[in-house]
């Protein structure tokens, strides 16, 4: 590894510990930017094609024309960063995307910018965690089921307060429910029931996040003739389950071992992410 990570904004290289915004930059000012996290294995970055698919609907969403936003030119920056900071087997990337403009909360043109960061982790492929997960469910804050719930803005207060509680609680993870008392999603990640062959998961009209990782599971739990419904999950339905387990693009797939008094197990969660380290290239 480097001696020195760098960064990648608009092009060019920084040392990770570099000043390269100002005050005046509207991520920091109005969270008016969009993220994606991206697993790097064997040196290669993973899902690169859903990952762009979402950035590119948040920002039609936060009406951020690409204009000279290139999609290719983002892959090829960031396969550039990945060999510069000589990460040859597991790691992650950040890619942020924000509107460069001055003004207030209008902006006063449509500029776009991009940082990418990418740091080696540990573990090359994904591995289920051996101690599974202790969970609870967050009540203090409901997701709101709109447009933005899908996509991965900025603005994460509800995500650092959930984990503020988290911690506070010596839990592992927190579901968080919508503004109908359903569940919705885990802190960083979307969540899975599993039981008699039938895998449960809640509705993107649910206000979780369009997951990169939930549609692989998706994909997997049809190969592999697993039933699944997309759909309403609520409180009893966690009680029924065999397994629950989380999902996001860095970490794959995490067990969970107990919700309150429930216990769970994770045969479900093996047989889908070995099928899942089998795809990877």
């Amino acid at each position: 590894m480097s001696s020195h990570l760098y960064i990648n904004v608009d092009g060019f290289l920084y040392k990770e510990d570099e000043p390269v915004f100002k005050i005046s930059n509207r991520a920091f000012k109005y969270g008016d930017a969009l993220f994606e996290t991206i697993r790097i294995v064997n040196g290669e970055p993973q899902f690169l094609e859903d990952h762009f698919i979402r950035l590119k609907k948040g920002m039609q969403i936060l009406k951020m024309p690409a204009g000279v936003l290139s999609f290719s030119q983002l892959k090829d920056q960031i396969v550039k960063l990945i060999e510069k900071n000589h990460i040859k087997y597991g790691g992650r990337i950040r890619l942020t995307v924000f509107r460069s403009g001055e003004g207030l909360y209008a902006p006063e043109n449509q500029g776009k910018s991009f940082a990418i960061e990418a740091f080696p982790i540990a573990s090359n492929k994904y591995c289920l965690n051996e101690k599974g997960l202790t969970i609870d469910v967050y009540n203090d804050l409901k997701i709101h089921r709109n447009f933005l719930s899908q996509i991965k803005t900025t603005n994460k207060i509800p995500q650092v307060l959930t984990g503020i509680y988290k911690t506070e609680n010596n839990l592992d993870d927190c579901l968080v429910l919508n503004d109908q008392g359903r569940i919705a999603e885990a802190l960083s990640s979307n969540i899975f029931l599993y039981k008699n062959n039938n895998l449960y998961t809640p509705s993107l009209e649910e206000g979780c996040m369009d997951g990169v990782m939930r549609k692989q599971v998706l994909k997997i739990a049809n190969e592999l003739s697993i039933n699944v419904f997309e759909g309403m999950l609520n409180g009893s339905m966690l009680l029924q389950a065999d397994e629950m387990f989380l999902t996001n693009a860095i970490s794959g797939i995490q067990w969970v071992v107990s919700y309150r008094q429930k216990r769970y197990f994770n045969t479900a969660a093996k047989e889908i992410l070995e099928q899942l380290n089998q795809s990877i290239k």
